[in-house]
């Protein structure tokens, strides 16, 4: 492990009512632990999870579009401000690593085919060929297996964005063999993912962020309900109308 605990600074918060200092889970932020070589944040759709994984990604010093230290590209997402209010303990700290959000992929892979008109060998670090040349689970996977592959810090928003089910549990073969030499941390709605053995699991919550236990988070009791109960979903969720 490399990242041991993270503080919210209260002197650098702006202004408290701005975001990203108003979602509820960063606003009762003061520290965060981690304790396992997996780390998966999960929750609601904007409940903080993929802002405090750009912040960590800012202080690491990796490109917050996406990317290690040693790209760099115009990207709106470029600053974060939540970045500049946290500090990262270390043990030992290390510069190697990955941020991946699945949002901006694209624009990440066109900056590789960038790199790669002056220096073609760049490909070699993704399989060979361009990202773009691949469907975009595909190309993830590439990404996986080829520049994934040293000690680090790997940072990924969302990676089952753009992978089935069944490439989703090839994605966690590839988690358990990083993991033997580095530590991730993972934002993800998946319940293939969350299901990894032994990871750590930070629920992001209006009430804040705590632990919790795969079985006990929405994704997967939603998930489980719905395969046991599908007639009574469906017929819940898509009953017609009445006429008036």
């Amino acid at each position: 492990m490399y990242l041991r605990e993270l503080h919210l600074l209260s002197e650098r918060v702006g202004r408290p009512s701005a975001y990203p200092f108003n979602i509820p889970a960063i606003r009762g932020l003061d520290k965060l632990s981690f304790r396992s070589n997996v780390t998966f944040f999960t929750g609601e759709n904007g409940s903080g999870k993929s802002t405090l994984l750009e912040a960590i990604a800012y202080q690491s010093g990796f490109h917050t579009g996406g990317g290690g230290r040693n790209n760099a590209y115009e990207l709106a997402s470029s600053e974060s401000h939540l970045g500049e209010a946290i500090r990262l303990s270390w043990l030992p700290k290390t510069s190697q690593g990955f941020f991946l959000r699945a949002e901006s992929f694209y624009s990440f892979a066109s900056h590789v085919d960038e790199i790669a008109r002056e220096d073609p060998d760049v490909y070699r670090a993704y399989g060979g060929r361009s990202l773009h040349e691949r469907s975009h689970g595909e190309s993830f996977l590439a990404l996986f297996e080829n520049r994934f592959n040293r000690p680090g810090l790997y940072l990924l928003d969302e990676p089952e964005a753009a992978l089935s089910p069944a490439r989703q549990l090839i994605f966690l073969r590839h988690i358990h063999e990083l993991q033997r030499k580095s530590q991730l941390i993972v934002a993800t709605h998946s319940p293939i993912l969350l299901g990894y053995p032994h990871a750590e699991i930070y629920h992001f919550h209006e009430s804040g962020i705590k632990p919790i236990r795969y079985e006990d988070t929405e994704t997967y009791q939603i998930t489980r309900r719905f395969l046991e109960n599908r007639a009574f979903y469906l017929n819940e969720l898509l009953e017609e109308e009445p006429e008036f």
